[in-house]
């Protein structure tokens, strides 16, 4: 019986791998460039977007009711910062001043002041009528549309005053001032408010004579935006003198 003698291990050698150099990072690798860039095209976008979402355009606002016709004044209008994009060029900017300017239209208390409500300065003078306290509404005040009636007699009242007694002497007139009656204090019948008002110089002649030495009486127009009709508004006329 034969005997067979294995053959020994072979020990095989196993070729290790050869080390890799480990490479310093590169700046100016092109994914880093780019990431950057992208990071700081978003940053400057999104700048541009709040800058231009918070932007915004100090123009003139109303302070109060004015009416067409009303010559403006320093105190007419307040400055406020709005947004206006693209029509910012429509309105009345604060480096304008428009002191002096007549307006063409009503403009209403808060209202962003455009620049289709200035006309060309029109050859205006101003009226100061004299009043009687008792026939000037309380609240009449400047900027208002007001018609002014020349009556015999005052006593009577625009509302019920008929035939010749009484006469549409200024209709819809704006009041630029009203002087003479004391703040706090009750007018008494015999007292005089001026009433300053506006009208074309082609006009005055006629409205003196209108007016004839008679006595006025004043009635407040419900808008200013009424400039149409020649009725006085009972709700706001006087009825008689106060005191």
């Amino acid at each position: 019986m034969s005997t067979s003698t294995a053959a020994p291990p072979v020990e095989v050698a196993q070729a290790s791998a050869a080390p890799r150099r480990v490479r310093p990072p590169r700046w100016l690798d092109l994914r880093l460039v780019l990431g950057v860039l992208l990071v700081l095209g978003s940053v400057l976008l999104g700048a541009r977007v709040v800058t231009a979402a918070d932007a915004t355009v100090p123009v003139w606002s109303a302070a109060g009711d004015l009416a067409a016709g009303t010559v403006l004044g320093a105190d007419d209008l307040v400055a406020v910062d709005v947004r206006l994009d693209d029509v910012a060029a429509a309105y009345l900017a604060t480096s304008t001043r428009p002191a002096g300017r007549v307006l063409a239209r009503a403009v209403r208390d808060g209202e962003l002041l455009p620049r289709s409500a200035l006309e060309e300065p029109a050859d205006l003078v101003q009226l100061a009528l004299p009043v009687q306290a008792g026939y000037v509404p309380p609240q009449l005040s400047r900027g208002q549309l007001i018609d002014v009636y020349a009556v015999a007699d005052p006593t009577v009242g625009a509302d019920t005053a008929t035939g010749g007694d009484v006469d549409l002497a200024l209709s819809a007139a704006p009041v630029q001032a009203v002087s003479g009656r004391g703040d706090g204090v009750l007018s008494t019948a015999g007292s005089t408010v001026q009433v300053v008002v506006a009208v074309p110089a082609g006009d005055a002649a006629d409205v003196l004579a209108a007016i004839g030495g008679r006595g006025l009486v004043v009635v407040v127009r419900s808008s200013v935006d009424d400039a149409a009709g020649t009725g006085p508004d009972a709700g706001t006329g006087p009825a008689g003198p106060t005191g």
